[in-house]
């Protein structure tokens, strides 16, 4: 497959024939970046990441170090990849603070490579060069420049489903079988619909949707163009599918469908995935294992998951693990993330948090995956063919920068009772006083 590039955008498919928050986003503890030094001879890998990878989850740096006992990692994550990335910009420029190891969200990717390549080291070069060939072809292209250099080996693909609480929907009088919720559900509208049925019937202290925001980056996840069209020019206030998500999911806060949550930053909304303060949310694979986190034993068997309205493929995050160009330990980091993107370790990632596969053989192990917590659910078949079935996409410099605007103004829609073609133009507005 082949992609148009400019320095400014990189046209990505969210998955080639036979095989994009937040990508890896999930909880994790905030704490400043390790410093690197050596211990009794060992070489120390700092690793600095957002969210939840899965790493640390499913034991493979403790493998990892055991299999390479001249290896000591330091591991640390920043919940939110909001956070995260302000404070990573502000290391690059001064050129200390790094990590060995930094993990770069899909919606900055593009950012990377047209505009900070100098700052972060060509993997074609390091240990980790044998691996490019592996991924999905689009997961590489995305991380390439112009001129040929690789700034990220991919982790994970965001395939979308939608999770939703089986018990909540049964005593609303809703269907509680993916099958029969899936045929309830041909388009977005139908979701909304389902969303009144639910209201209706709703127990006491339980919204349909956790929130506008999360119900925009669903819809948004199934458009070929988004933010940047092919030249890399920016089409957020011209692209109607862009305005046709932002009116669905306005319409959703203003009907009392949500339960008015802004993702990863309200306390409320970790506490809702098991006190049942919402029934269903959007969820890209990495979200399997953050609903584990949050709801915890008590919530297993409560949770579901169904193809998207219309059984429309989608993609909503992913990642990719860089060095910076100030690493002193690139070699080591080299052979560190080669070893974490591999097939078998991606895989294991998978099963143990959800975190679909970008490596195209770790893709091939996953296909007949279930998860017993989500009431048995074929994981492996309703994420691999959702992303089989996503469209190509675009992504631009500026996507992350986009995506927060949206996901803020929508919250006034649902929090502050702003009308939405008022919040429409306010984050529209934001978005070009920021990229000039």
């Amino acid at each position: 497959m082949h992609t148009t590039r400019s320095r400014s955008v990189a046209v990505v498919a969210a998955m080639t024939a036979g095989a994009l928050a937040l990508s890896a986003c999930g909880d994790g503890d905030s704490s400043d970046t390790p410093a690197a030094a050596d211990t009794d001879g060992k070489t120390t890998l700092t690793v600095a990441l957002f969210g939840t990878f899965g790493y640390e989850e499913s034991g493979l740096f403790d493998q990892y170090m055991e299999e390479n006992p001249d290896i000591l990692i330091e591991y640390e994550s920043t919940q939110g990849e909001d956070k995260y990335w302000p404070a990573l910009q502000t290391k690059l420029n001064s050129g200390s603070g790094t990590a060995d190891i930094q993990g770069i969200e899909v919606a900055r990717i593009s950012e990377v490579t047209a505009n900070q390549a100098d700052l972060w080291t060509d993997l074609r070069e390091t240990p980790a060069g044998e691996q490019v060939a592996n991924y999905v072809e689009w997961k590489a292209e995305a991380a390439t420049t112009e001129d040929g250099r690789v700034l990220g080996l991919g982790t994970d693909i965001g395939p979308m489903g939608l999770c939703y609480r089986s018990d909540l929907f049964e005593e609303a009088g809703l269907p509680s079988d993916p099958a029969e919720v899936a045929e309830r559900l041909g388009s977005w509208e139908d979701f909304l619909a389902l969303g009144e049925e639910f209201k209706a019937g709703a127990p006491e202290g339980t919204a349909f949707h956790d929130s506008a925001g999360g119900l925009y980056n669903a819809i948004v996840s199934t458009e070929e163009q988004i933010y940047h069209d092919a030249s890399g020019e920016l089409v957020l206030d011209s692209n109607p599918a862009v305005r046709n998500a932002f009116d669905l999911a306005a319409q959703a806060g203003q009907d009392g469908l949500t339960a008015k949550l802004e993702q990863f930053v309200d306390p409320s909304w970790d506490g809702g995935f098991g006190s049942g303060t919402f029934a269903s949310i959007a969820c890209p694979s990495w979200m399997i294992g953050y609903i584990k986190g949050k709801a915890g034993d008590a919530g297993s068997g409560q949770w579901n998951i169904t193809t998207l309205p219309g059984g429309q493929g989608g993609n909503w995050g992913g990642a990719y693990l860089a060095i910076p160009e100030a690493s002193e330990n690139k070699e080591e980091a080299a052979e560190l993330i080669a070893w974490l993107t591999d097939a078998e370790q991606q895989a294991a990632v998978f099963e143990n948090v959800g975190n679909f596969p970008s490596n195209t053989g770790a893709i091939e192990l996953v296909g007949d995956t279930t998860d017993e917590y989500f009431n048995g659910a074929p994981i492996g078949e309703v994420f691999t063919t959702s992303a089989q079935n996503a469209p190509t996409q675009i992504l631009g410099p500026n996507d992350g920068i986009a995506k927060n605007a949206m996901v803020q103004a929508l919250l006034s829609v649902e929090v502050n009772g702003v009308a939405p073609d008022e919040a429409w133009e306010a984050g529209v507005s934001q978005v070009l006083s920021q990229v000039g």
